[in-house]
């Protein structure tokens, strides 16, 4: 069934309430004339009377006054609610759905949100973690974070962190077992610790490249996770190579539990973005969240 258009309904209320025709056609910001139309046209769709109109007073009849009582209210529920929601335009308050990786929450996110919601108590964050590429439209999320060259072209990108490098590690006792790899093709002869993406179910392919040709590499292993959390524990144990955001195994490195291999096959790539769709009227609470992950260069 089609819906009904109530404006005939504000109409009358304005003018049941207002008691005058002049004083409804200001407040609703039309003429007398097209207000006294609109009017006669309720009446007659009705079937019924439902003002008495002299030279002097305008008030309702027993229709009326019954049709005022039963819609009335409710219009000034409705108005009372479009107010509390046209607030949420001018307030910081409200909930901020991400979808994002490990990496990008513990290197990025966290740091910067922790610094900012002690500010903002009426914002609340969801951070959903996980390394699957999500329609957050469908999915209802506000935004999401993936690295800089897989942010879709017809959404808004925000960069939020720096390069980034990847590294291939081993301990040092996995190394006293076999020597290290000297390119990317090596690999097939070491064995190598998974990680598994939830899109399409598949192993993360190691990307490498030197000169600007890229090597995508397959390797094989003893041990799969879907986190990189394990894999750095299980790497510095010795159970095989990992390859790993460079930030993550710099404090191994250098304290000599983890030794890298193939440095120059792993050339800085764009790091994380925010991205959310273009066509999307931002809420204050998502603006200031937005600017508070914003990259700003070395802080």
């Amino acid at each position: 069934m089609a819906r009904q258009n109530y404006n005939d309904l504000l109409a009358f209320v304005s003018v049941a309430r207002e008691r005058s025709f002049t004083r409804a056609a200001a407040l609703l910001g039309v003429s007398q004339s097209a207000l006294s139309h609109t009017i006669r046209g309720l009446e007659a769709r009705l079937g019924l009377r439902l003002l008495t109109r002299t030279t002097r007073s305008v008030a309702p009849t027993e229709a009326g006054e019954r049709l005022l009582a039963s819609i009335g209210s409710r219009f000034d529920e409705i108005d009372a609610e479009l107010d509390a929601v046209t607030a949420l335009r001018d307030k910081p308050a409200g909930t901020v759905r991400i979808t994002v990786g490990e990496h990008a929450v513990e290197s990025i996110l966290w740091p910067r949100l922790a610094r900012f919601l002690p500010g903002y108590p009426d914002i609340r964050v969801e951070l959903d973690i996980s390394y699957g590429l999500k329609d957050i439209v469908a999915e209802r999320f506000d935004a999401g974070v993936r690295m800089g060259e897989q942010v879709e072209k017809d959404m808004v990108a925000v960069r939020i962190g720096p390069a980034l490098r990847m590294a291939a590690v081993g301990a040092p006792s996995y190394f006293a077992r076999r020597p290290p790899p000297r390119s990317p093709q090596e690999l097939a002869a070491h064995t190598c610790i998974n990680l598994r993406l939830p899109t399409l179910g598949g192993l993360y392919a190691w990307e490498f490249e030197r000169d600007r040709r890229p090597v995508n590499v397959r390797v094989d292993g003893q041990l799969v996770f879907n986190s990189i959390t394990p894999i750095l524990a299980a790497a510095i144990d010795g159970f095989g190579l990992a390859y790993l955001p460079e930030d993550q195994v710099l404090t191994h490195l250098h304290a000599g539990r983890l030794v890298r291999v193939l440095e120059d096959w792993c050339p800085p790539f764009p790091g994380y973005h925010l991205y959310y769709p273009s066509r999307r009227q931002p809420s204050p609470a998502f603006a200031l969240v937005v600017e508070a992950l914003r990259y700003r260069g070395t802080r």
